[in-house]
């Protein structure tokens, strides 16, 4: 598999001048993504649909279970719309990919998400309520602003455990 997948996207440092809070979650999401999918490309090939860990998520199946993750709170919970499958990267369990999806293409559906994504953010105010809907479980929809920081940390977090993956399995440190 030929992989040159990244993107170079710079951290957001608190003091960047950014147009406003949308922008600054955007380029949140942008530099966690990019840096996931940075982190994915380190690994050799042969070890991105296997694990190292007792959970059994392998490092392709992280990255589609973020898009999905992504299109779960902004499309399915904020913007409402009717997802046929809204969990659909869970199987048995445990997140998944079909063997004959190339990597490529997990990674391009990721970056696609990204944009529909940073069109939701820059599209709505961060004070908007999500419409109402399953999503919800008949609680009051959570605001644009609080979706957003429930997606910057699952970003991180994930990131941080792929880093940690990479580290066993190419003996490389990253940030």
């Amino acid at each position: 598999m030929a992989r040159s997948f990244s993107r170079v996207v710079a951290f957001v440092e608190p003091t960047d001048p950014l147009g406003s809070r949308s922008e600054v979650f955007v380029a949140y999401l942008d530099f966690f993504r990019e840096t996931l999918i940075a982190e994915f490309e380190r690994l050799p090939p042969e070890e991105v649909r296997s694990s190292r860990l007792p959970s059994g998520w392998s490092p392709l199946e992280l990255l589609e279970h973020l898009r999905r993750v992504e299109r779960r709170w902004l499309e399915w919970g904020f913007l409402g719309i009717d997802l046929a499958d809204p969990w659909a990267e869970f199987r048995r369990g445990r997140w998944h990919v079909p063997t004959e999806t190339p990597a490529r293409e997990v990674v391009a559906g990721l970056r696609a998400q990204g944009v529909r994504s940073s069109d939701t953010i820059r599209g709505h105010d961060l004070d908007e309520r999500a419409r109402p809907g399953p999503r919800w479980e008949d609680g009051e929809p959570a605001t644009l602003e609080r979706v957003l920081f429930h997606l910057v940390q699952e970003y991180a977090r994930h990131v941080g455990q792929l880093d940690v993956v990479t580290e066993l399995i190419t003996g490389v440190t990253g940030e």
